[in-house]
C-alpha cells in the first residue's frame, strides 16, 4: 500500500498480497522436470561456444558460479526482451562474480522463488521476467539499479489477469539500517526525476515527463527481501525502512508506490 511500508507475512503470495513469498530452492524455474546432468551438459556447450564461464568458490563443496562472457552478453542484449537494457559493466569480470557470488546466489534464489510460487498458483512469471540490474539514471550522473525488476502475471497468458511489478532489493545485513532505508530516498528521487530536453522548456501545459514514464505505465512498486537477519534483525530493518518513510521529501513517491518487505525464508 501507497504512503508506508507494508510486512509480508511469510504465507501470503503475490495472490494473496501482491507480493510472493521468497524461499529457498535448488529447482530450476522453468524446466522443473530436467535433471541437473542435463542442465550441466548444456552449461558445458554454452561454454564451448564462449557464451558463458565458471568460476569455483573455495568454499565447501566447491561450488560453481556461471556467468556470461561478454559475447555471451553482447548476444543476449539482442534479444527482444533485453534491448534497451544496460548491463552491469563487471556483469563478465571473473573477480568481480567471485566477489558478488554470495549476494548474487541470494538474488537468484529470490527469482526462483517467483518463478515456482507461480507455477503452484497457475500464474505466469518466467525467467525473462526476472531481469538483474536495470539501471536507471537519476540526474547528475547518478542511477538507481535494483537487484532486480521483477514482472508477474496473476493468471494465465491467454486469460484475464494483471500484469504486476517490482523493484526488488535483497538485504543479507551486509549494511546497517539506515544504509537499507537510504535506498527509499534513491527510489523517490527516481519517481521524480524528469530529465530536460535541450531546446525545450517545461510549462505547466507541458511539464517535463518523469523518465521511468518511458519504460512503465505505472511505476514498480519496491519489494525489499530480508535474508541472514532473523526475527529481530528484521524488525529493526523494518522499522528503519517505516522511519524512512515518514521524510517529507518522500511523500508523494510513497502515496503513489507501495512499498513493501517479505523475509527469504528456508522451504
Amino acid at each position: 500500500m501507497g504512503g508506508g511500508v507494508e510486512r509480508v507475512p511469510h504465507h501470503r503470495t503475490w495472490r494473496s498480497a501482491s507480493v510472493a513469498l521468497a524461499t529457498r530452492t535448488d529447482a530450476l524455474g522453468d524446466r522443473p522436470g530436467v535433471r541437473i546432468e542435463q542442465t550441466r551438459r548444456r552449461l558445458a556447450r554454452l561454454r564451448e561456444a564462449g557464451l558463458v564461464d565458471r568460476i569455483t568458490l573455495p568454499r565447501a563443496g566447491r561450488m560453481r558460479v556461471w556467468f556470461p562472457s561478454r559475447y555471451g552478453v553482447q548476444l543476449a542484449g539482442e534479444w527482444p526482451e533485453m534491448r534497451g537494457r544496460r548491463p552491469s559493466r563487471t556483469v563478465s569480470d571473473p573477480t568481480a562474480v567471485r566477489l558478488k557470488a554470495g549476494h548474487a546466489l541470494t538474488v537468484t534464489e529470490t527469482a526462483l522463488a517467483f518463478l515456482q510460487d507461480a507455477r503452484r498458483h497457475g500464474d505466469l512469471c518466467r525467467p525473462l521476467d526476472w531481469i538483474p540490474e536495470v539501471h536507471h539514471p537519476t540526474g547528475s550522473g547518478k542511477a538507481v539499479i535494483p537487484d532486480a525488476l521483477l514482472y508477474y502475471r496473476r493468471g494465465s497468458d491467454d486469460g484475464d489477469g494483471s500484469t504486476l511489478r517490482a523493484f526488488v532489493e535483497v538485504d543479507r545485513a551486509t549494511m546497517g539500517p539506515e544504509r537499507l532505508a537510504a535506498k527509499l530516498t534513491a527510489y523517490a528521487r527516481l519517481h521524480g526525476y524528469a530529465p530536460t530536453v535541450p531546446g525545450r522548456r517545461p510549462t505547466i501545459q507541458e511539464p517535463a515527463l518523469e523518465d521511468w514514464r518511458r519504460r512503465y505505465p505505472l511505476f514498480p512498486r519496491l519489494l525489499f527481501i530480508l535474508d541472514s537477519t532473523g526475527p529481530t534483525g528484521a524488525k529493526t530493518r523494518i522499522r528503519a525502512l517505516r522511519a524512512a518513510a515518514r521524510d517529507p521529501a518522500a511523500f508523494n513517491f510513497l502515496h503513489d508506490v507501495p512499498i513493501l518487505a517479505a523475509l527469504l525464508t528456508a522451504c
